[in-house]
């Protein structure tokens, strides 16, 4: 009834916490459906295998497999080439391109076998018709390619208009749709609706690797597969025995780990920026709660002297707790899924951009994740109500018929509070201390460290409203001196509402510190390594490491274009290691010791030049950091063509490209482990009075007929990098602003209970002659007050987060060592908003006491 008769006032917690969980939600949702995605991704190549026969960088000779299938030691065996591809007709997107033996398939993946129905006609196109393949009827339906898997002959499918354009690499090839792919259940159609199946011969045209295959995908014995880590198996044994050297045997369970855990720590980022939302509604609702109960201690202590029992009080605002925490719960759940749409497309992208690329699109919807946000709800909203309603019932009947004891007690309480902050505050940082690379230990430890510091505003609300009650007073008079008071003598509300509103806003400055120092650190280092005039290379999927090779013909063309002095070569590839794939970057760049920032070396640079053109090799700090590189001895493993060859490491850089890191070979090294001439992008220096721009317009117009490159200037590469950058947080700075507008609510909240309260307080004023323009203008001043104080305690707060941000939690997530910039701008911003948001939440307070009708406020039950 009480809930139903102040429905503002229920309404304004139902929000806060709809708001809280709606971001949880979405966040996990966002983690769920990424996760989900490569599940489905992976699962839609790699099938029901086992394990994987892989080479390095230019894959497996037809041969191996011919002659492993001949012997007759495997059980299963299906060759495969894989790529990504893209096709305007098919609205650009990325696809999964998939080159399969349909006679081998079958006991792996069941996209042409009986079960899909797939007609004889088509089966026969597929393996004879050049440029043949499948794709998904429902990406066949959408782009009007629905009516090419009919048997009537290409004549009649749609008029011809079965033919597409396919690009692999920048290189366009001719393709049609002779069939189309179905699944009998949702989850593997969202799979097959990023995937181009094709014959394996067909894809190798398309990717350039005639004769050479991408894996050999296996299933093994059950009894193998549980021996496999000790290697006693006799069938591991002889498939080892006849693979060639460079070749190795693998189980996919370890190489998709290796790759999905990269993620794990940019999710586990999100999730805990989330939960601020989530605590910063449990602010709100404890404020609120803590309101009701003190609107009714009246009647609550006229209840216990009629003899309601203190077990029964609790109960009845228990009660009213878990009711809004149930109805925020369920609104919560509904709004973060439509949040979370957006914010899929947002973790996509920085997973495409940082990680891997994802090719399965769409929202997954686990209820898990609706069940754990609304739980979260529930628990939170019911442990905020815990020490209002704890309150109403242990308070004796005739203190709780008197106003003032709440506020005593709130004085005395506040000291409790602050000796607690201080404890959570210490807490924190000796667990920030602990040597670990456990990130629940460090986001416990960054928790205890914002609690600790908002446990302190109600004392230091207390402080500072004394010491500008002067100043206040003597600038605005009478009105200046009332509302410091009115701040104080209400601090069981307004220190919370200062609390709230101080962790949103110190979350905005340290985020954005942690952004500025990122950003900084990223422009400097783009201006150490970034040292050619021009970048040429394959348009590319990920935006982190390029991998497409460059047309043998290209080269040549670009050495003896006009102008250019030098032309320094890369080699991007991944080959496998004991630690799973390692990205492999290999030049002929002789002065790329000279063109990084060093965490650490083994000697002077000319004695790395000299260790780097003898074999030594030199790796990034993300890759140190990950590796445990130290505890090697500073050696890194790698599986060549020639075996596992053990490759000393002269020198850690600093390298913010990617989150696994990087190990740097010179390109004559690299050739001499592993036969592959591929180049995957050149760097151009030019000569003296050379105009980048012009240079590069040309070279783009000659190279197109031999190969769709991205050929770019200095400046724009470094541009697309920091649009990059800008992108990977764009999700973070919305989470800042959801905060702030959850701790906004909570000072609307606060300061509409607290005037309401406070209506017979400002009848008698409004009697004894304060006009209605006084009245808004003390509402403004304390409202803002409240806001400064918020402001000020922020700036620490945020600062420290910045730190724990930048040196610890980055370092721990990705490796990547950040140089702290501190400007002021975050922090006059965050002044700037906690008072804008203070002030804003007093307006409707203020608008609706000055129409209260005086005699009214004055009345009494």
């Amino acid at each position: 009834r009480y809930l139903a008769r102040h429905p503002w006032q229920s309404i304004l917690m139902i929000l806060g916490i709809t708001l809280g969980v709606a971001v949880v939600v979405a966040i996990d949702l966002a983690n769920a459906s990424a996760s989900r995605a490569f599940d489905l991704s992976t699962e839609a190549v790699v099938g029901r295998a086992t394990h994987q026969i892989v080479g390095g960088p230019d894959g497996l000779d037809d041969p191996v497999y011919v002659k492993l299938k001949s012997s007759g030691v495997l059980d299963a065996a299906a060759p495969v080439v894989t790529d990504y591809a893209s096709s305007r007709q098919l609205g650009s997107r990325t696809l999964q391109l998939l080159g399969v033996d349909p006679f081998a398939e079958p006991p792996f993946r069941d996209y042409l076998t009986d079960g899909n129905r797939i007609p004889v006609g088509q089966l026969a196109r597929f393996l004879t018709q050049p440029g043949a393949i499948f794709i998904s009827r429902d990406l066949a339906n959408e782009f009007g390619y629905g009516n090419c898997g009919t048997d009537s002959g290409p004549a009649d499918r749609t008029h011809g208009n079965c033919k597409i354009s396919l690009d692999t690499g920048g290189q366009p090839h001719d393709a049609e749709i002779v069939g189309l792919l179905e699944s009998r259940d949702q989850l593997s159609q969202r799979a097959l609706n990023g995937l181009i199946l094709t014959d394996i011969s067909t894809a190798q045209e398309f990717t350039g690797r005639i004769g050479s295959l991408d894996r050999i995908d296996l299933i093994l014995n059950p009894s193998c597969k549980e021996v496999m880590a000790r290697g006693n198996c006799l069938q591991i044994e002889r498939i080892r025995s006849m693979l060639p050297p460079g070749a190795q045997l693998q189980a996919v369970a370890m190489r998709t780990g290796a790759i999905e855990q990269m993620t794990a720590a940019f999710r586990l980022n999100l999730t805990a920026l989330s939960l601020l939302a989530l605590v910063v509604g449990m602010f709100l609702i404890y404020n609120t709660m803590t309101f009701s109960v003190v609107q009714r201690r009246a009647l609550f202590g006229t209840l216990r002297c009629l003899g309601v029992t203190r077990k029964e009080i609790f109960l009845l605002i228990t009660g009213e707790s878990l009711i809004v925490g149930a109805l925020g719960a369920a609104l919560g759940a509904a709004l973060g899924t439509l949040m979370g749409q957006g914010a899929v497309r947002m973790v996509s992208q920085t997973i495409n951009d940082l990680f891997f690329v994802l090719t399965v699109r769409g929202i997954q919807i686990p209820v898990t994740s609706l069940a754990k946000g609304a739980l979260l709800g529930i628990v939170a909203t019911v442990m905020s109500a815990g020490a209002p309603a704890w309150e109403a019932a242990s308070v004796p009947p005739r203190s709780a018929l008197t106003r003032s004891t709440l506020e005593t007690k709130t004085r005395r309480a506040v000291r409790y509070a602050a000796a607690l902050g201080i404890f959570l505050l210490i807490t924190g940082g000796l667990l920030l201390t602990i040597p670990t690379s456990n990130l629940v230990i460090s986001f416990a430890a960054t928790f205890a460290i914002i609690i600790g510091f908002a446990l302190l505003a109600p004392l230091f609300t207390q402080a500072l409203m004394n010491a500008t009650l002067k100043l206040t007073g003597y600038a605005l008079g009478s009105l200046g001196r009332m509302a410091p008071r009115d701040v104080v003598n209400a601090l069981s509300r307004t220190g919370v509402a200062v609390a709230a509103l101080m962790v949103a806003v110190s979350v905005t400055i340290g985020v954005s510190l942690m952004v500025g120092s990122f950003r900084y650190t990223v422009i400097t280092w783009l201006e150490e390594t970034l040292q050619g005039d021009i970048y040429i290379s394959a348009p590319g999927l990920s935006a982190s490491q390029p991998s497409i090779p460059l047309d043998p013909k290209v080269l040549p063309v670009i050495q003896d274009w006009p102008g250019v002095r030098r032309a320094d070569v890369l080699r991007s590839a991944v080959v496998d290691s004991p630690d799973g794939p390692i990205h492999i970057a290999a030049t002929d760049n002789p002065t790329v010791v000279d063109e990084r920032i060093f965490v650490s070396t083994s000697g002077k640079p000319q004695e790395m030049r000299t260790a780097l053109e003898a074999g030594s090799v030199l790796v990034s700090e993300p890759f140190a950091n990950r590796t445990q590189l130290a505890k090697k001895r500073n050696v890194v493993t790698l599986f060549t063509e020639r075996g596992a060859h053990p490759f000393p490491v002269v020198g850690v850089y600093y390298d913010y490209a990617s989150t696994d890191g990087t190990v740097l070979m010179t390109l004559a090294t690299y050739r001499q482990y592993w036969n592959d001439p591929a180049l995957t992008a050149v760097s151009l220096r030019l000569e003296a009075g050379a105009d980048p721009d012009q240079v590069s317009e040309e070279l783009a117009r000659t190279l197109q007929p031999i190969q769709g490159l991205q050929v770019r200037p200095n400046q724009a590469l470094r541009q697309e990098v920091l649009v990059v950058f800008d992108r990977t947080f764009a999700i973070t700075r919305a989470l800042q602003i959801l905060a702030t507008v959850v701790a906004f609510i909570g000072i609307l909240s606060s300061l509409l209970s607290l005037e309401l309260e406070r209506q017979r307080e400002l009848g008698v004023l409004r009697a004894i002659g304060l006009t209605t323009r006084q009245v808004w203008r003390l509402v403004m001043v304390e409202t803002g007050l409240m806001g400064g104080v918020a402001g000020l305690l922020a700036m620490p707060t945020g600062f420290v987060l910045a730190l724990i941000l930048i040196y610890i939690i980055n370092r721990r997530s990705f490796g990547w060592t950040l140089q702290m910039q501190v400007e002021p701008r975050p922090f006059i911003q965050a002044m700037a908003v906690a008072i804008l948001a203070a002030l804003l939440a007093g307006i409707y307070p203020a608008l609706r006491i000055s129409r209260t009708v005086t005699a009214e406020a004055l009345r009494s039950e």
